[in-house]
């Protein structure tokens, strides 16, 4: 198998990693002699070292819009390092979040509270109540006219149930930032995925052009030979 040996670990690659410096885009190109100095338009690299390198430019993309690398861009770079899918990476850590019994308890409370289940059945439940007070226990019940005990038991539960349902909410609201935080890592890593695209379609369109001139020099050459032969006779 043809090898050759890279300029920059001075390492040997298979011949179908090779990579010539003059078909790089000029960023990365200035990325890498930046670091080696020696590396000129005649040099070959790597497919591999490349795509390192290519990672280093979106990192430094990254760090000069947004100033430095948070939490998530760093995630993202790895993905893409990685070849790991995002998305189901976020579902594996949304299915390993375990709720406590309190969250449980206020999203139930939350959910029942606000439905019309229970509307109807509270409506029910104050209805008799005062049917049973009023009609059948001639308003000398447990509870007559104008309904001490009943006013009190609604105050109670909503006393209760309000701060109840503002934990269910803040809790909503900590699901909202997640989901955009995984929006954008999501849209950052399409982002960066279309700008090694383009790097690497550059890439192969520059290489076929160089293969197009070659075979065309070839071709030259093989005229050149013909008419040489053509003269002789």
């Amino acid at each position: 198998m043809k090898t050759f040996i890279s300029a920059i670990s001075q390492k040997e690659f298979p011949e179908t990693e090779k990579v010539h410096a003059k078909t790089l885009r000029k960023s990365i190109f200035e990325l890498v002699q930046n670091e080696h100095p020696e590396f000129n338009h005649k040099s070959n690299i790597s497919l591999s070292e490349l795509n390192q390198y290519r990672q280093k430019y979106i990192a430094n993309y990254l760090i000069n819009e947004v100033g430095e690398l948070s939490v998530l861009e760093s995630d993202v770079l790895k993905t893409l390092q990685n070849q790991e899918t995002l998305t189901t990476k976020i579902v594996d850590a949304d299915e390993g979040r375990k709720l406590a019994f309190g969250q449980r308890l206020a999203d139930n409370v939350a959910s029942f509270g606000g439905s019309w289940k229970f509307i109807i059945l509270f409506s029910l439940f104050i209805f008799i109540w005062i049917i049973s007070n009023v009609i059948f226990l001639l308003n000398k019940g447990f509870d007559p006219y104008p309904f001490i005990l009943l006013n009190l038991i609604l105050s109670c539960l909503a006393a209760l149930q309000a701060p109840v349902i503002m934990m269910s909410q803040n809790r909503q609201e900590e699901k909202d930032r997640e989901r955009g935080k995984q929006d954008y890592m999501v849209n950052l890593k399409s982002e960066l995925e279309i700008r090694m695209l383009h790097e690497k379609i550059d890439h192969l369109i520059i290489h076929q052009q160089q293969e197009l001139l070659n075979i065309q020099q070839v071709q030259v050459e093989m005229m050149e030979d013909i008419m040489k032969q053509l003269s002789i006779k």
